[in-house]
């Protein structure tokens, strides 16, 4: 949800054509599959498409590739960190709720098993964080 809800805060903004944002997970398992279907009907809730998404892992080059690297939890912020080359990789990464919870080091609650309002909840806490990022960015 957190790449469908920056890309539309980058495009609103207008600097779709400056800002890249992406998404991928730690582990392997689920490379190529589609969001969660809650988490397609959460996001299309708010105006948001993210069905057209597919899992990739991280690989080094993201490194490269990005200037912030956001963890939604502890786990996949230490297999990031796991994965940098340097001081420089490891000062991109960060976790995403500190952003609004300066560290706090909060994870996102994970939604499988919290029904609809775990959706809602997760949706609202990144929305915030990219509301947070969107005032850096354009600051």
């Amino acid at each position: 949800m957190a790449q469908g809800i920056l890309e539309k805060k980058v495009a609103d903004a207008g600097l779709q054509d400056q800002i890249t944002v992406d998404s991928a997970g730690t582990s392997d398992y689920h490379i190529g599959d589609p969001p969660d279907l809650r988490a397609v009907e959460k996001s299309r809730a708010y105006d948001i498409d993210i069905s057209h998404y597919r899992g990739r892992q991280f690989e080094k080059d993201d490194f490269d590739e990005f200037d912030r690297i956001f963890a939604m939890d502890f786990s996949n912020y230490e297999n990031i960190l796991r994965l940098s080359r340097d001081t420089a990789d490891s000062q991109k990464v960060e976790m995403i709720l500190n952003l609004n919870n300066p560290n706090s080091n909060m994870s996102v609650p994970d939604p499988y098993y919290g029904g609809e309002e775990g959706f809602e909840n997760v949706y609202q806490l990144l929305d915030a964080a990219c509301d947070r990022l969107m005032e850096q960015i354009q600051s």
